[in-house]
């Protein structure tokens, strides 16, 4: 079979594909053993796999006319690494039982009146909260959640002095709403 010299077969692309995928791996690798510290040897074959895909989403959007430098390749890697090292580190959130959160209310309250008025002073703040406007309804929220007002205006996106205003008059119209429904501040 002759082949013109010109075009390449696919059987040649492939070959030559699966050599540069092979060299590309070496390289990832060696990069990964000489900064992977001795805790996270377990994870070297995991971090090449991260850093290949890196390099091969970096290759798709440059439509794989992009050759790589062994200098990237090891930022590849390390970058790699620190993330795996950021995420172990994370701080893990666990479940509390319903167990304990049922002894932690009986100690924190303990008397069944505080408990219902309480519970009472809850559902007219929201009652009231709901005859408010709705922008200065959602300042009073964010104040009453513990935002600031300066952190409020972030969020809601207005200025200090507009969520300031929102949040002093919210705070007068509870106070008033609350008055009529026979609590006293």
């Amino acid at each position: 079979m002759v082949m013109n010299p010109g075009k390449v077969s696919s059987q040649d692309s492939t070959e030559s594909g699966d050599q540069d995928y092979q060299q590309l791996r070496n390289q990832l690798e060696r990069a990964v053993r000489q900064i992977c510290p001795h805790w996270l040897r377990d994870k070297a074959e995991d971090l090449v796999q991260v850093a290949l895909i890196r390099v091969f989403e970096i290759r798709r959007k440059s439509e794989g006319d992009r050759n790589f430098s062994s200098s990237y390749l090891w930022r590849v890697a390390y970058s790699a690494l620190i993330d795996e090292i950021r995420r172990l580190r994370r701080r893990k959130e666990t479940d509390v039982p319903d167990e304990e959160l049922e002894r932690e209310a009986l100690v924190q309250d303990p008397d069944p009146e505080a408990f219902v008025a309480g519970t009472q002073i809850g559902e007219g703040i929201q009652q009231c909260l709901q005859k408010l406007v709705v922008s200065r309804r959602m300042a009073m929220t964010l104040y009453l959640q513990g935002y600031s007002v300066p952190s409020a205006a972030e969020v809601l996106g207005f200025s200090a002095k507009k969520t300031e205003n929102l949040v002093y008059r919210g705070l007068q119209q509870l106070r008033e709403c609350l008055s009529k429904k026979g609590f006293k501040p």
